[in-house]
């Protein structure tokens, strides 16, 4: 019984070590990658184009870029909501697993923006066991973008595996123009998360005719 007391502990004590060394090398990528952006002058923006983001948030993060975004450019903002909402706490977990598992993803509520009247459509969506979240995948089922320019972010701890491939191949008749990565980040950030938005969008607004 001893020996197995000291395994389980062992693998506690393991786990815990492990945990923490990988939210240490996680924080030190954050402050590397944010640190160009800490002391650069955003640049105004052309907001005559008309801009669309739509975007799929569970927690908040992506929704909080999407609200950036807005604040920068005027952007109307499209938010993706299921018919049925997921559950809470590790329900949620294996319901996506199991969505993920039996290609079942969830359907989606409301009707379809019109995509035609925007100059530059921007999407926007967590990263979901390495890949597009089910909701973001049932909206791009049914949404055909006529050669729109699109670009795309994502919002992840730390790792979008094959999220932006994964997004290429789902986004349906679409100029795919930039995509972008962003770790959910504390607010000490918030400056440098401010600038590196700014930049990226004074990138793609100028490739939109």
């Amino acid at each position: 019984m001893k020996i197995i007391l000291y395994i389980v502990l062992a693998a506690i004590v393991i786990g815990g070590i492990s945990g923490g060394l990988h939210l240490w090398k996680v924080a030190k990528k954050n402050a590397q990658e944010m640190a160009p952006f800490a002391e650069l002058k955003p640049q105004s923006l052309d907001k005559n184009k008309k801009i669309l983001v739509i975007y799929y948030s569970l927690t908040g993060h992506t929704k909080d870029i999407a609200e950036r975004i807005k604040a920068q450019t005027n952007a109307d903002l499209y938010a993706i909501e299921l018919k049925q909402p997921l559950p809470t706490g590790l329900m949620a977990y294996y319901q996506i697993w199991k969505q993920y598992k039996d290609k079942s993803f969830p359907e989606v509520n409301g009707t379809m923006p019109d995509i035609n009247e925007y100059d530059l459509v921007i999407l926007g969506s967590p990263v979901w066991m390495y890949t597009v979240s089910t909701p973001m995948q049932s909206f791009l089922k049914r949404a055909d973008f006529n050669k729109r320019p699109v670009a795309i972010y994502s919002t992840q701890g730390s790792n979008p595996g094959t999220f932006f491939a994964d997004m290429k191949k789902a986004t349906k008749n679409a100029n795919i123009i930039s995509e972008i990565e962003f770790n959910n980040l504390p607010q000490k950030y918030d400056e440098a998360l401010n600038n590196k938005i700014n930049k990226w969008l004074v990138q793609i607004i100028e490739k939109v005719k």
